[in-house]
């Protein structure tokens, strides 16, 4: 085999992976490419001494490193947590080439690497050698199977015009100056008895006297700080590498993950193969526990019940599907109204009883899950397919995104299930809104009501719900990549808890991405890698102990948070 050119493998799967945001198939443009010729006498002179008693031309590298990659050993400092971090990225995104029809394999081999990581960075190697294994690790692989090119996707969009005017992100303000919107604060479970204008009200009110640029907790939140230990957002997110990787849906690409209600262990996850697999991450080792198959096509998402007794699921085959969580019945099969692709479902969150989907169609569908009937009253229509829901915490207000790049506000009565649509806005024109997560920061710590979406748009986007209507002003934005995929965000379930804010997301650079909504400056928390296709959907479990990541490729990742 010649130096100058090794020969590549073919990457293994789907080389675009379909999901309904249009009529457009997403696809991966991130393929092998030939390597260059040789440049320089450095060059000519490694590959020399990697070859040099070997036949056949370069081999991959052992997979246990005599020189430890970084990781949060003891003393090991967190520049080393991002040389491991890296080390193992650079392993997961070489590791579609690898042993291309044995894709279990893949997933024992990166496994065994973040093991291995672990282990090795307890020795407390010299941070400049961990930086050399890290540069000839990628060197050698780059000789193996040919230098990566940047991943990015093509996908073409629909170019209908919105005939009325609306609001755009270029037009809208940025609130990030405002001194008062660096004090942010949340709990996890909070329902609010009052209009959000009163909420608003309130909240500022607490903040008038407080000096520019403080952080919550505030000096008299004792109770919260204790729980926090009293540690930066930094720390609180630090992670010790991952706890289990979940393969079962290699190939086909996972939109959704999440976690049980107030559960630790319990986490589902849905797939384009048309099924959802219920994980129990305790007792080890993690285990599949059932696989819920019926669905005919692909499973665009799903929803835990608040007991967690049941899920609910929307499929592109243009049904709903009720499944009974303790043994996996499928308990009712309900089409879709409109005989349309569904494309995203969530629960009520007051009366489980009621679940709103949306489809291809543009519509938006109440639907009872107890008769299979569409609530009379409970079906609007967008401006596109419907790719994100969320309700506020007290079930009065229901956001809807569309692929056009809107997002609706809807008025939820709740004696009846009737929408009332309230307000509109335009995010971008023609950029799909593919996540939507509503939080109501309502206590003597918080802020204004706040909506954290996704776009198309390069930028996850968090807004300030202004009224009761629904109403979004922008607040700020954090850089991430995202033109194509639907990448899904989150609240971090205990920012209430600890000094700063987290949100985490998803992102096509197939990283998983911290961010300090109140941080000034500097917003990026953590950035976790191991995923070798773009990350779709990030779920913690309660507590933040353990954090789930899907992406692309079929490969869910289990993070384990470092602990203090």
């Amino acid at each position: 085999m010649s130096l100058n050119a090794p020969a590549r493998l073919p990457r293994p799967g789907k080389d675009a992976y379909r999901f309904a945001l249009g009529s457009a198939a997403l696809s991966d443009s991130r393929q092998p490419s030939c390597l260059e010729p040789e440049k320089g006498k450095r060059d000519r002179r490694n590959r020399r001494q990697w070859s040099q008693g070997r036949s056949g031309g370069p081999q991959e590298p052992e997979a246990a490193p005599e020189a430890a990659a970084g990781g949060h050993a003891r003393g090991g400092g967190r520049g080393m947590a991002a040389v491991w971090q890296q080390v193992l990225a650079v392993d997961a995104r070489y590791n579609a080439y690898r042993t291309p029809t044995f894709p279990q394999f893949r997933t024992q081999y990166i496994r065994r690497r973040s093991q291995l990581l672990r282990e090795n960075a307890k020795a407390g190697h010299p941070p400049a050698l961990r930086r050399q294994y890290l540069r000839l690790r990628g060197q050698l692989l780059g000789q193996r199977y040919g230098p990566l090119s940047e991943p990015g996707s093509a996908r073409a969009y629909s170019n209908s015009i919105v005939r009325s005017s609306r609001t755009t992100l270029d037009r809208m303000e940025d609130f990030e100056d405002d001194p008062r919107a660096l004090g942010a604060r949340g709990h996890r479970r909070s329902v609010s008895r009052g209009s959000y204008q009163l909420q608003a009200q309130m909240n500022r009110a607490v903040y008038e006297d407080r000096p520019p640029g403080s952080v919550v907790p505030t000096s008299a939140a004792e109770a919260s700080r204790a729980m926090a230990g009293d540690t930066s957002l930094s720390e609180n997110y630090a992670f010790a590498g991952m706890y289990h990787v979940f393969d079962q849906h290699v190939d086909e690409a996972v939109p959704r993950v999440r976690f049980a209600n107030d559960d630790r262990h319990r986490l589902a996850c849905c797939s384009l193969d048309g099924s959802i697999s219920l994980c129990q991450l305790v007792p080890a080792p993690p285990t599949v526990l059932r696989v819920l198959r019926g669905h005919t096509r692909g499973v665009s998402d799903f929803a835990w019940s608040l007991s967690n007794d049941i899920l609910v699921s929307t499929s592109l085959d243009a049904t709903m599907r009720i499944w009974a969580s303790e043994d996996g019945r499928c308990i009712r099969e309900i089409p879709d109204p409109d005989g349309a692709e569904l494309l995203c479902c969530t629960f009520q969150p007051v009366n489980n009883n009621l679940t709103v989907v949306g489809n291809a169609k543009h519509n938006v569908h109440v639907m009872n899950i107890s008769t299979g009937k569409k609530v009379k009253g409970g079906s609007s229509k967008l401006t596109g397919r419907v790719l994100a829901l969320s309700f506020d915490a007290p079930g009065r207000l229901l956001w809807a995104g569309d692929d056009r790049g809107s997002v609706f506000s809807f008025l939820f009565d709740m004696a009846t299930g009737k929408l009332t649509k309230a307000k509109r806005l335009v995010v971008h024109e023609g950029s799909p809104v593919t996540s939507i997560s509503a939080r109501s920061w309502v206590s003597r710590e918080a802020r204004d009501p706040s909506l954290l979406i996704n776009a198309c748009l390069n930028k996850l986007l968090l807004y300030r719900v202004v009224d009761n209507e629904g109403t979004l002003q922008l607040k700020r934005s954090f850089p991430i990549e995202q033109s194509s995929h639907p990448v899904r965000s989150i609240f971090c379930p205990l920012m209430s808890f600890r000094q700063g804010a987290c949100v985490v997301t998803g992102s096509e650079d197939m990283c998983v991405h911290f961010f300090d909504v109140e941080r000034a400056a500097k917003a990026a928390v953590n950035k976790l890698q191991g995923h070798s296709a773009p990350v779709l959907d990030v779920s913690f479990n309660c507590d933040e102990s353990l954090l789930a990541s899907s992406d692309a490729s079929g490969m869910v990742i289990v993070w384990r948070r470092e602990q203090k």
